[in-house]
């Protein structure tokens, strides 16, 4: 396979655009007093859903980078520990998550990194495979916040 087309190719997976938009598109416009909104019972709300996907991508990308590197508590450190955020804690989740998707892209696109061999403190994991694990972490959930604002009625 060239290494090219497959970096490129991950890098579109990761930012969207293709088969799937993007997280600023689903986020765009969305009113303040719904990010919080349950859109039905046992569903999460959009606040929910954006917050453990940069804590998830987060705890990839460092776990990738960084031997030293100590996980949340499974699970409820994957999941924001208030259930109503300020603009500014709104703010700062999505910042942080496209701070680290940025990341994310970067480490794909440097020719230095080895994305097929493994991870030193990896536990035989691949760069590679955690890559792929942000990417389908995130679709998977980006999915959940366009059919909770479709559930809440603020989806065009």
């Amino acid at each position: 396979m060239d290494e090219k087309r497959l970096r490129a190719d991950l890098v579109e997976l990761l930012k969207g655009g293709s088969a799937h938009l993007t997280w600023d598109r689903a986020l765009q416009g969305l009113a303040p007093k719904l990010r919080a909104a349950s859109p039905g019972a046992g569903l999460h709300t959009i606040w929910e859903l954006l917050e453990h996907t940069r804590i998830a991508q987060e705890d990839i990308l460092r776990y990738t980078l960084d031997p030293r590197w100590k996980s949340p508590e499974w699970p409820s450190g994957y999941w924001p520990s208030f259930l109503d955020p300020t603009d500014a804690q709104w703010r700062k989740s999505v910042a942080g998550f496209q701070r680290d998707l940025k990341e994310v892209v970067a480490l794909v696109r440097d020719r230095k990194v080895d994305l097929t061999a493994p991870i030193p403190h990896g536990q035989g994991h691949t760069a590679l495979r955690e890559v792929l694990l942000v990417a389908d972490h995130n679709a998977h959930h980006l999915g959940q916040v366009v059919q909770a604002r479709r559930l809440l009625g603020a989806w065009k």
